[in-house]
């Protein structure tokens, strides 16, 4: 008898189950799914991470980090395009590890996925926060100190925690508040407020690029790989390329690793599956389309930040603003922060519209409480009980704790789940080569496998403590597991009638 642990889910089953009663309201069509996935994307990496990445790890070569990072995740994308084609229903990676892998898998990918989108919104939060404290600080407005920011900070160097004497981070809470508010009122009012923020964004992206490129200096760019080409270890262990004093790995490839989170959220896309309209068509074009955009972009700041202020000259803290000020164009600063404040807040919209339709999925499995986690509005169809809960955890976090500490810890989760994805496509393939794919994956097998060899990459360049910390929050989630999930199972429930 096969261990019921591995046992997968067959994918009739998921497609039958499209056809029940509590589905999500399909209403999303290609521009607004490419939206969301540009939504998700561009924010804090863009106005906050290239200055420090520049900076600290890999100099101008950071413009090579991002079409690295990019590369990686465009093999991702593809595999994801090919499974959201094939079962368009929520879940995203926990459902194509549950049809291929098995549900121990299924529940490793589901729990990782939660610990990506709660934490990174988190992290996004707090990020809007500081935005939002500049644009009053234009207006001289200041909030009290004590509602400026949470009570500690964490310093990475020493990695200690700090007092800040500060007691909430008030604005942090408050914008979770309202995104929740926004994200329970339904789907179409979500993808609409994004759909303005992000036009917002766009705009002053592409006004930072169109204004800034007149003021490029090319001996900026030399040296152009500072901290070298590299930037490898292995579990802690260095294996080439420089390091830095706390003996972590610096360096293009090293940069491409530490700036990876500013990718996240893409395959979020996925994640709405349920609610396109034509999902075989309109998800692929969603997550590859916004994916290659926000690439485009991206490279596009670096190219421009590194060529206007020497890389050690950037600023960590407001690099795109700073950098408009060195070549005395300071009065743009207030649009840069207002498209910070605006693109920050599309990002979280995103991270947070996510988390519920991972728990959803995982509720309709009975890993966890179906009554709360797979309740769905009557009115407004959205998961709206996860929704207010994921909304009360993100407001905490952002509110009381110091998130620099967990901000890497959303990297390697996502390359983890990128990993699995890749890994699933390539067993569907061989178990059902007869399954109806609208899109496939291209270059089979060697997307799917360099997916999976790109993503190890990149994790293993990555500081050894965020493998502990990994380890750490799939441990709490096995214990849930296997108190809960594995009793309660659909499928070991189904397997349980079937042997009597």
């Amino acid at each position: 008898m096969a261990n019921p642990l591995f046992a997968t889910k067959p994918l009739s089953l998921l497609l039958e189950e499209m056809k029940g009663e509590n589905r999500l309201r399909r209403v999303l069509g290609p521009v607004q799914l490419t939206s969301l996935g540009v939504g998700a994307v561009i924010g804090a990496g863009i106005f906050v991470a290239t200055g420090a990445a520049a900076h600290n790890v890999a100099g101008p070569a950071l413009m090579l980090s991002y079409v690295i990072a990019g590369i990686t995740c465009i093999f991702a994308a593809l595999c994801y395009a090919e499974f959201a084609s094939m079962v368009p229903i929520a879940g995203s990676a926990y459902t194509y590890a549950y049809a291929t892998l098995g549900e121990l898998f299924a529940w490793i990918i589901g729990w990782d996925l939660v610990l990506e989108y709660a934490v990174g919104s988190a992290t996004v939060a707090t990020g809007w926060s500081g935005y939002f404290q500049n644009v009053l600080l234009k207006l001289n407005l200041q909030l009290p100190l004590a509602l400026r920011e949470s009570p500690w900070k964490y310093d990475v160097a020493t990695g200690d925690f700090i007092a800040t004497h500060s007691v909430i981070n008030l604005p942090a809470i408050i914008i979770v508040c309202l995104v929740t508010a926004v994200l329970v009122k339904g789907i179409q009012e979500s993808a609409n407020f994004n759909a303005t923020m992000v036009g917002i964004k766009l705009a002053a992206v592409l006004f930072v690029i169109g204004v800034g490129v007149f003021y490029l200096n090319p001996a900026n760019w030399h040296p152009f790989a500072p901290f070298g080409w590299t930037g490898l270890n292995f579990f802690g262990h260095h294996v080439s390329g420089q390091t830095d004093p706390q003996g972590s790995p610096i360096g293009m490839l090293a940069g491409a690793a530490i700036i990876f989170f500013a990718y996240i959220g893409f395959d979020s896309v996925s994640t709405h599956a349920e609610e396109a309209r034509v999902p075989q068509r309109d998800v692929p074009i969603g997550i590859i389309a916004s994916l290659l955009i926000c690439t485009v972009l991206y490279i596009l700041v670096v190219v421009v930040l590194t060529g206007m202020v020497r890389y050690d000259e950037l600023d960590t803290a407001a690099p795109v603003s700073m950098a408009f000020r060195h070549v005395g164009l300071g009065w743009a600063e207030g649009i840069i922060a207002i498209a910070g404040v605006a693109g920050i807040t599309s990002v979280l919209l995103v991270m947070m519209l996510s988390g519920p339709r991972v728990f959803l999925a995982m509720a309709r499995d009975g890993l966890v409480p179906q009554s709360f986690f797979g309740a769905v509005h009557p009115r407004f169809r959205t998961p709206y009980k996860t929704t207010m809960l994921i909304g009360v955890f993100v407001a905490v976090l952002a509110g009381l704790l110091p998130i620099d500490a967990l901000l890497h810890l959303t990297n390697i989760g996502t390359l983890l789940a990128f990993v699995i994805v890749c890994a699933a496509v390539l067993i569907m393939r061989v178990k059902h080569p007869e399954a109806e794919r609208p899109f496939k994956a291209p270059f089979y097998p060697f997307v799917p496998i360099l997916g999976i060899l790109s993503c190890l990459l990149l994790m293993f360049s990555l500081p050894v403590a965020n493998w502990w910390r990994l380890f750490v929050w799939l441990g709490i989630g096995f214990v849930i597991y296997f108190a809960y999930g594995r009793r309660h199972s659909v499928m070991a429930k189904a397997r349980a009638a079937a042997g009597r």
